[in-house]
């Protein structure tokens, strides 16, 4: 499996879709849901990204951003009154993908040249796995859509509204799609900031060691064993690896399978001793150990609080 496939695996819409509103001037949408991510992504017109505390964004037809949260953010067609101040009347507060304390607004006619139309989704992400590639994304981004989806923006709006038997998981899918699609068009870009071990993945000698322990985390990996697989020296391979990673190979292996692990940790029919197992420890108390010492507390602690939010989808390592 891709290592970028793996990460963002369990990355799901919620049903939060806010969308076929028509936004006239002076408007301004306060997102309040406290989501991990949020899409949004105009289907016509534009506006600004204000996120809190941070610089204005703009956005438009053809961009898709991303605000991480879970501090709340407005989206607004004036940046500089984006928190609404002045004008609390026409603040809407946005909450799971809905408008809320606002009346639906009157129908485009035709002296509306073009209005803004914004659809959006929020992303919980309380799988580990994931977190270790988006910790990495700025409070906000924009990122220009260099291929031509305006096919697909267009069928997204003609489903809105449909009425049609599955209707929402069809626009989840598609905005979960999109929501990958800038992802990986961010990390390309040369203003990203990705984690070290992003970049490794593409190196000659790192890569291949990183790739073998995402692919089978549960094994037994030696520094000589990976080295074998870059078909350098476990010098080279243990220098390299930690000038790219910040880490050596088997630390990083070590905090890799924790990461799996505090997934894992959240599905009540899997007793600790079968999450050590699948992360590679032969027994309970080594595994417990090393949750320990990188987590600051026990496998079963983390589970208790971990258990109020129930389990969360995440990859499963092999084996």
């Amino acid at each position: 499996m891709d290592v970028f496939d793996e990460l963002l695996r369990g990355v799901r819409g919620r049903g939060a879709v806010f969308g076929r509103s028509v936004l006239n001037a002076p408007w301004s949408l306060r997102f309040t849901d406290g989501a991990y991510l949020t899409l949004c992504l105009p289907l016509r017109g534009a506006g600004w990204i204000v996120p809190e505390g941070g610089e204005p964004l703009r956005v438009k037809v053809g961009e898709a951003a991303i605000v991480r949260g879970p501090a709340p953010f407005v989206f607004t067609d004036d940046p500089a009154d984006g928190t609404g101040a002045g004008r609390a009347g026409d603040v809407r507060e946005v909450r799971w993908g809905q408008v809320r304390d606002a009346a639906a607004p009157p129908d485009p006619g035709p002296e509306l040249d073009c209005p803004t139309v914004l659809l959006s989704a929020t992303y919980d992400v309380r799988a580990q796995v994931p977190q270790r590639l988006l910790r990495a994304l700025p409070p906000a981004l924009v990122v220009p859509d260099e291929a031509d989806c305006a096919p697909m923006r267009d069928y997204l709006e003609a489903q809105l509204g449909g009425g049609r038997p599955g209707d929402q998981i069809v626009l989840d899918r598609l905005l979960d799609w999109l929501l990958v699609c800038t992802l990986r068009d961010w990390f390309d870009r040369p203003e990203a900031d990705p984690p070290g071990w992003y970049g490794a993945l593409g190196d000659e000698v790192a890569g291949p060691a990183l790739r073998a322990m995402h692919a089978d985390p549960a094994h037994p990996w030696t520094t000589a064993e990976l080295a074998s697989r870059a078909g350098v020296s476990r010098t080279t391979l243990a220098k390299r690896f930690t000038e790219l990673v910040g880490d050596g190979p088997v630390a990083y292996l070590t905090e890799w399978r924790m990461t799996l692990a505090a997934d894992l940790l959240t599905r009540p029919e899997l007793t600790v001793a079968a999450v050590a197992r699948r992360v590679g420890y032969a027994d309970a108390f080594g595994f417990s150990a090393a949750f320990k010492r990188l987590r600051g507390e026990s496998p079963s602690a983390f589970r208790r609080q971990a258990s109020a939010l129930g389990p969360v989808e995440a990859a499963t390592p092999a084996g």
